[in-house]
């Protein structure tokens, strides 16, 4: 079987030993503690588990994009996106993929130990990138190990190099110009996924300016996760985007957040839930307060 939005820890384990090719990505981090995430992959991962660190193999940390995120000839290791996490172009990721032994026939299951806050970067990124069989362990490593999945410590071998192919993009990147063009206008509907603080403007821990883009309407990630650790149930999530989005169209929808990572579990529950797809505006309120012209709300 194929999976393109959630897989369960049982689900995982039959992947497991079927014989079918797949890759396990370890994407656990920690804002605050860059270093941190790295050394919980190191301490226990799920056997086999490549790290994929948000600021070096998620993120562009040089240059700036290009005239509405397009890559040209001469510009080749611009990022795809603006923000305190840019996005590398497909062809750079492309090429970290192969470094890791990603190939195209694999079906990818991406974890984190953080509510699916970073995991979500990736199961996007190879959206993406043309790659339709990604996704998302339910829980994370605290499911696995709830349900008595093995796990390893330290580095794992190196893999074989392959030769990742990029595809037509599966996922759509929503540019800072096309946002503010569509501001008010009925086919874009922003959603933040900021905690409320934040996006009323009240606090402002990690940019120079408090507030949201106006319009925009708030739900903190954190919200489509349940007790349990998983995504709540599809009809319950059905249930609460179609109460916060108020008749509004759900394929107007473009995610983001503080810098175009925890937008993600948004999105997949929006797709969980039969909503999708939407749209990610990837450099998120990083980018866009980032023009002192572009308007800002609070409250």
């Amino acid at each position: 079987m194929n999976y393109t939005t959630i897989i369960s820890t049982g689900q995982l384990q039959a992947l497991i030993a079927s014989g079918q090719p797949f890759r396990i990505f370890d994407c656990s981090f920690n804002l605050m503690q860059p270093h941190a995430g790295e050394q919980q992959f190191l301490e226990s991962h799920i056997p086999g588990a490549v790290y994929a660190n948000l600021d070096t193999a998620l993120s562009a940390k040089h240059g700036a994009p290009s005239a509405h995120g397009v890559i040209t000839a001469t510009d080749q290791d611009a990022p795809a996106s603006g923000g305190r996490h840019p996005l590398p172009n497909r062809e750079k990721f492309a090429t970290w993929l192969s470094s890791v032994g990603f190939a195209n026939d694999m079906q990818a299951v991406v974890y984190d130990r953080n509510g699916a806050n970073y995991c979500g970067r990736l199961w996007w990124m190879l959206k993406w990138a043309g790659h339709e069989n990604v996704a998302v362990l339910d829980g994370g490593l605290q499911a696995w190990v709830a349900a008595g999945g093995a796990v390893n410590s330290g580095e794992e071998p190196s893999h074989f190099q392959t030769n990742f192919a990029l595809a037509p993009e599966k996922a759509a990147l929503v540019a800072a110009k096309t946002v503010a063009d569509n501001l008010g206008r009925p086919i874009q509907t922003l959603i933040d996924a900021r905690a409320t603080p934040r996006f009323k403007g009240e606090v402002e821990p990690l940019d120079p300016v408090a507030g949201h883009i106006p319009g925009a309407l708030n739900r903190p990630f954190s919200q489509n996760i349940g007790p349990d650790g998983k995504f709540k149930p599809a009809a319950q999530l059905k249930s609460e985007f179609e109460a916060l989005l108020g008749g509004r169209d759900p394929s107007t929808v473009v995610h983001h957040c503080g810098s175009g990572v925890s937008a993600l579990p948004n999105m997949i529950a929006m797709e969980i839930a039969g909503l999708g797809p939407t749209g990610l505006y990837a450099g998120s309120w990083s980018d866009w307060c980032s023009d002192a012209s572009r308007s800002v709300a609070q409250g």
